[in-house]
């Protein structure tokens, strides 16, 4: 329920990728006792192992702000955090009162060579497709996104932030000016999902509570040798 609750939460939060739960079956030790005849049977519960990342690309929408981007691939943009660089996609970018681009945070966006900054007379900023940033005193250099052969071992962060992995030069993905990336969050799935999770609680939570009411009646029927 938790992490359905915090998929619709961040519907309308750029760049945000949504997340599931794996489980997998856990069978207890069997345990050995003298006074059974016959071989104990296996109990098994249900463990949830891994919490896991779903990196599929949210709709693209135009926002006419030419320091917004979106990407279109697997890739990341690079950002500079005070525990170290750190990985996006959300693209809604400013300027700060020094002409340094950051993101909503308010962290530096990378280029491959570093911070990016703007002077006060630079204009017709553009972000090419290929990565590449341009104004009208000339090339500013490339955007550093990077991709990942195992995005799964990317950990959250929170502020839409991702860390670890072993991050590579991206190759394939393309930088869109003017537009951010919206949640790949569907509102429709999420909201029937908690529907269902709620009433799998409830169930269960009845379940619970029939089975301790047979279990007292057992009790009071068996303690007392008149009945």
């Amino acid at each position: 329920m938790s992490v359905v609750a915090n998929n619709v939460a961040n519907i309308n939060t750029d760049g945000y990728k949504s997340q599931d739960i794996l489980f997998e079956e856990y069978v207890m030790p069997v345990a050995s006792h003298n006074d059974f005849s016959f071989a104990d049977q296996p109990l098994s519960y249900t463990q949830d192992w891994a919490t896991t990342n779903d990196f599929s690309g949210g709709a693209i929408a135009r926002t006419g702000n030419p320091l917004d981007i979106a990407l279109q691939g697997d890739g990341f943009l690079a950002v500079q955090t005070a525990a170290g660089e750190r990985w996006t996609r959300a693209g809604t970018l400013k300027t700060d009162n020094t002409g340094l681009l950051v993101d909503s945070n308010g962290n530096p966006v990378l280029s491959q060579g570093g911070q990016i900054r703007f002077a006060p007379n630079e204009t017709d900023i553009q972000f090419n497709p290929d990565g590449s940033i341009l104004t009208s005193q000339g090339n500013k250099g490339f955007l550093r996104i990077v991709e990942f052969a195992d995005p799964q071992a990317l950990t959250r962060e929170g502020d839409n932030l991702f860390a670890g992995g072993e991050p590579i030069v991206s190759t394939t993905t393309k930088v869109i000016q003017g537009a951010v990336e919206r949640s790949n969050v569907s509102g429709v799935i999420q909201i029937a999902e908690m529907i269902r999770v709620n009433r799998s609680y409830q169930s269960i939570a009845q379940m619970i509570k029939r089975q301790d009411e047979l279990r007292s009646q057992a009790i009071a029927v068996l303690g007392n040798p008149s009945k």
